[in-house]
């Protein structure tokens, strides 16, 4: 019996954040997910000019495999601006909204496919996982 290796190139995830701490996130994960390979950040610095930054960003963004994804703090910030400017030129999807749940589900999902074809699914990963745990809890416990 013969087995097929595929050798496609999985998407990356390049993490947009303020003051990097999308770094400190994937340190994180590790404690959750184990070792977190094409994951990387650009962190814009108080220091930053918005030409340096995008200077920076588009020079990874250029070397990313098609399908990739660009994960950013929050929407309307420089970081998602930038990303939001790239993806005009560049095949990639971003998402705004950075979180652990979201992350992790975008780490699942590119070992099936492209991240480009489910941002719906990973936008709704990164909704559902904001929830009043209290509440939550309790809703659990009410007999059935």
């Amino acid at each position: 019996m013969t087995s097929t290796v595929l050798t496609q190139t999985l998407p990356e995830i390049l993490l947009l954040t303020h003051g990097g701490w999308g770094q400190q996130l994937c340190n994180s994960l590790r404690m959750v997910a184990g070792e977190i390979k094409g994951v990387s950040e650009i962190a814009l610095m108080p220091v930053d000019t918005l030409g340096e930054f995008y200077q920076r960003v588009e020079a990874v963004v250029k070397t990313m495999p098609e399908g990739s994804l660009i994960l950013t703090d929050f929407v309307g910030g420089t970081t998602s601006n930038v990303a939001a400017r790239l993806s005009a030129d560049y095949p990639i999807a971003v998402i705004a909204g950075l979180n652990a749940t979201l992350l992790l589900e975008a780490l699942d999902q590119r070992e099936r496919s492209q991240l480009t074809a489910c941002v719906p699914e990973l936008v709704d990963a990164g909704r559902n996982s904001c929830l009043d745990v209290v509440a939550h809890v309790r809703q659990l416990q009410q007999p059935q």
